[in-house]
């Protein structure tokens, strides 16, 4: 019968065995940080199987182009932005539906400001306007109680009420070269500054997510409150802390869409509710809290953008482009419901 040999350490297998074994165990862990999601795997390849048909019917357009896909990375950087705050909100277990009422009146704030006072101190008014939204949202839904989505849907209202307030409705012109080269008019070469942006945005979330012992609060209070707060999570200061994140995400989107028009109105990003809500579960953040995705988010975002832009060539309207966007979060729903009861 042949006995195994153990190897020795001083010998090259057990040299080479051990370095590989390492790498892999990283790999393996790192990847789990960098999907923590689920259901995404569905909805992502059939979100690739549509621009593949999109690449097919319009092989005779610009849709493939390097232009037209930097084309699109410009238009999802506010989207990508807001779906990473998103990812947290939701992993924590709550929900901000008031994200993109935040927009128009962080872009008031900056517009009006600017002129008078600088752009560091109209762009620090927009951010933290944008904060305590979030932290007013926050503080209601753990002190008193309240539902998030019942907080933030009221807030929502009231925000875009406010929006219509400061300028009558009326449009203003953001005039600030260095204001507009920073936020969302520059390049640096190449690439478009939104996409350094949505860059910044996605290392920053993927790095505090996955390898902080903040991102791992926001799980676990997500997954389970109560079994969070007994090993010494302070569970509603991270409900607190994602709301305000979230918020300031919709300020920086406000700043950015400023930016990129070159001036404010009350209605920005007045449609971007469902796109962030969509590109967030399609990147495999479960409703149910505990489980998210940063890199699924922005993946999600891009697939989303892909979509609409083939939308737009063929000819279709905005609303047949919502209705699209409200078909793809019932599906991610229905699967995310139907993964909760297979873990019940």
């Amino acid at each position: 019968m042949a006995v195994a040999r153990a190897e020795k350490p001083d010998e090259p297998g057990a040299v080479a065995a051990a370095p590989a074994g390492e790498l892999r165990e990283w790999l393996r862990d790192t990847a789990i940080r960098t999907y923590r999601g689920e259901n995404a795997g569905i909805l992502i390849a059939a979100m690739v199987v549509i621009i593949g048909i999109f690449a097919i019917l319009l092989r005779h357009t610009a849709f493939l182009s390097v232009d037209n896909f930097l084309g699109i990375v410009r238009q999802t950087a506010v989207i990508s932005i807001m779906a990473i705050a998103t990812v947290f909100v939701i992993s924590a277990g709550e929900i901000d539906l008031s994200i993109a009422a935040v927009i128009p009146l962080a872009g008031y704030w900056a517009g009006l400001l600017m002129p008078k006072y600088g752009m560091a101190f109209g762009v620090f008014v927009a951010l933290a306007f944008g904060a305590g939204v979030g932290l007013v949202n926050g503080l209601i839904t753990v002190l008193l109680r309240v539902p998030s989505f019942v907080v933030t849907l009221g807030t929502m209202g009231l925000l875009q009420g406010l929006a219509m307030v400061p300028t009558n409705s009326q449009a203003i012109v953001v005039d600030h070269p260095t204001f507009d080269s920073w936020f969302g008019g520059g390049d640096v070469g190449p690439v478009p500054g939104l996409a350094i942006w949505t860059l910044a945005a996605t290392l920053v979330g993927y790095l505090v997510l996955a390898w902080t012992p903040a991102g791992k609060a926001v799980l676990a209070t997500g997954a389970n409150p109560n079994a969070a707060r007994f090993s010494g999570i302070r569970t509603n200061l991270v409900k607190v802390s994602v709301m305000m994140a979230s918020g300031t995400a919709g300020a920086l989107g406000g700043l950015l869409y400023v930016g990129q028009y070159q001036g404010a109105r009350y209605d920005l990003g007045s449609s971007d509710l469902l796109t962030v809500i969509a590109a967030a579960i399609i990147g495999g953040t479960a409703l149910t809290g505990g489980k998210g995705s940063v890199i699924g988010a922005v993946v999600g975002s891009l697939l989303l953008g892909a979509v609409n832009n083939g939308l737009i060539i063929e000819g279709l309207n905005v609303p047949e482009q919502l209705m699209f966007r409200g078909g793809i979060i019932i599906a991610a729903v229905v699967l995310s419901a139907r993964a909760a009861r297979r873990r019940t």
